[in-house]
């Protein structure tokens, strides 16, 4: 598997592909809604990125950014297994991965230079707390993080952090490579990552399992059912207020329940739920009754960032 994201103009997006599956995605696109792809690294990095354009019968453009806007290049290729070749060895980090092609820098204009932020006494603290919450739970990318930053303290009368100005992505992107060389040190598996292995063998078994799922109880409740296949005999999921728990350290609500609507199935999920949790290392809470919720604690959330 490749550490990338590769996002499509119709709007899919693969993460962790193989090298297979990035070829056949360089091979389909050409047709109408489906001229590009925009690949990145995981963790997601601001201005390193790498792009294709192709439109069917045409040859393919292709374009890497590599650190800053100084740094952009592109080359034009006729053919879509040179552009599998040089991708995938981005995709791989290769040292060498552009020596096959020849590049030229292409001029991206004057670069923008982004004020400092000028926020009354205590917003930049609030801000910039309610940005870290919300990377450190780790399922925000950075444009989505930059949005909260954006609306977070407008009002009828003020937008402090306009999108016009760039604040809210500097801010973002400064918290974020902070974010990026701290879970450098991390080794091993964390515990984010044994509640995604434990979701993913739940998610096989035929119960619908879902993180960071909607922004509360009622939403998650009311949204669930649609997400499974017909043949999904129950679900699992947590909220983003859950997950900001587990963020401040405290415990990790799961709400589960039977698609039937019956105590006994819904007894019978969340008993799997708690196997599976615990058959991934991790610790659950849950006293058998099926109107109560489990919870998972102590847990070190210290989920990696992808983008």
């Amino acid at each position: 598997m490749l550490e990338i994201v590769v996002a499509t103009e119709n709007n899919e997006r693969y993460v962790r592909t193989s090298t297979e599956e990035l070829a056949g995605l360089v091979r389909r696109v050409g047709a109408d809604g489906d001229r590009f792809l925009v690949l990145q690294r995981i963790p997601d990095l601001p201005d390193v990125y790498a792009q294709v354009w192709h439109e069917t019968g045409g040859r393919y453009t292709v374009e890497h950014r590599d650190g800053s806007a100084a740094r952009h290049f592109q080359v034009v290729v006729d053919e879509a297994e040179a552009v599998v070749t040089t991708l995938t060895r981005w995709g791989r980090c290769e040292p060498d991965w552009s020596s096959e092609l020849v590049w030229s820098r292409l001029d991206m204009g004057p670069v923008v230079e982004v004020p400092p932020l000028d926020l009354e006494d205590g917003e930049q603290a609030e801000l910039e707390e309610q940005v870290r919450v919300a990377l450190t739970g780790g399922y925000a990318g950075r444009a989505e993080l930059a949005e909260l930053a954006e609306e977070f303290l407008v009002t009828a009368e003020r937008r402090p952090v306009s999108p016009e100005q760039a604040l809210a992505l500097a801010l973002v992107d400064r918290m974020w490579l902070g974010r990026v060389a701290e879970q450098a040190s991390w080794e091993g598996e964390t515990d984010p990552e044994r509640l995604t292995r434990a979701f993913a063998v739940l998610q096989d078994s035929g119960i619908t399992a879902r993180e960071n799922f909607t922004c509360c109880r009622n939403c998650g409740h009311s949204e669930i059912r649609s997400e499974g296949g017909p043949e999904a005999r129950g679900f699992v999921y947590f909220h983003t207020q859950c997950t900001d728990s587990a963020v401040a350290g405290r415990e990790l609500t799961l709400l589960y329940g039977g698609f039937d609507g019956s105590s006994g199935t819904t007894a019978a999920i969340g008993a799997e739920v708690v196997a599976a949790l615990e058959a991934a290392g991790l610790q659950a809470a849950w006293d058998r009754d099926p109107g109560r919720a489990i919870t998972v604690t102590p847990l070190d959330w210290r989920r990696r960032l992808i983008g």
